[in-house]
């Protein structure tokens, strides 16, 4: 008598924060609202993020991805490429002799990408439309607060990864004070949008920065991003912090 297959129990889904009614009412809604606030807003973006970050953007994304060991010739895959802003400083380190593919669920943010040899492709990070270990360094830039299920685009990511293939994905954190949340839930709530009314040319840019603070807000910890990642498989997973607010998880796919 043939004994059954053993069952595989599903990976729990683990949404990277809770749910925002003042956006969105479920999972359906909350894929259309994204798919709306990005591809309208998508023309404005470079332009906001490069006042807020009073020009000092490239330098510190560069710097990360020289930290998390992108180096010259890597086949780097992208993934939330959005306008671009990671991908451009990959680019520069990699050279001539390497690759990069960006992945982004929003038509109008890549129609802002302006790489020559970038290939572009739609897709989510919990689906990536790519086959196994076809990449040795994997970015993710201020994207991660946006998926649905972080352990299932973790298990993607170790999916695409080769074997001693790296990972970094950079997100903004809360503070752990609450004098530093309070003044960045400051600037990020009533600063920012003030500033996106005045320089946008797009009506829900302003929406889009409010948005990204409750986000911010309601995220998971660090310490789940983290074990997430060691529950995907991945090994030597760590949590650099900048300002006290710039997260860069970094870890290695097992040779």
């Amino acid at each position: 008598m043939q004994k059954p297959s053993p069952s595989i129990a599903p990976i729990e889904v683990l949404p990277p924060h809770a749910p925002l009614p003042a956006y969105y009412g479920d999972e359906v809604e909350h894929d259309r609202f994204l798919r709306r606030i990005f591809d309208d807003t998508a023309p404005d973006y470079e332009r906001i993020e490069r006042l807020l970050a009073l020009g000092s953007g490239p330098r510190y994304r560069r710097a990360a991805l020289l930290r998390a060991g992108l180096a010259a010739g890597a086949q780097v895959l992208d993934v939330g490429i959005g306008t671009g802003l990671v991908a451009r400083e990959a680019l520069a380190l990699i050279g001539p002799h390497g690759r990069l593919v960006g992945i982004d669920p929003s038509p109008g943010m890549m129609r802002e990408v302006a790489l020559p040899g970038v290939e572009l492709i739609r897709g989510r990070a919990e689906a990536l439309p790519l086959p196994e270990a076809g990449s040795n360094f994997l970015s993710m830039g201020y994207a991660l607060r946006h998926i649905a299920d972080v352990n299932a685009a973790f298990a993607e990511f170790f999916r695409v990864l080769r074997p001693g293939g790296r990972l970094l994905v950079l997100e903004i954190t809360k503070p752990a004070g609450p004098i530093g949340t309070a003044l960045l839930k400051t600037y990020m709530r009533t600063v920012v949008p003030v500033i996106a009314r005045i320089v946008a040319r797009r009506r829900d840019t302003a929406e889009l920065w409010r948005y990204y603070w409750d986000t911010i807000e309601a995220c998971i910890p660090p310490e789940s991003v983290l074990a997430a990642l060691r529950a995907a498989g991945f090994e030597d997973a760590h949590r650099h912090v900048e300002l006290g607010i710039f997260s860069e998880y970094t870890a290695v796919k097992p040779a």
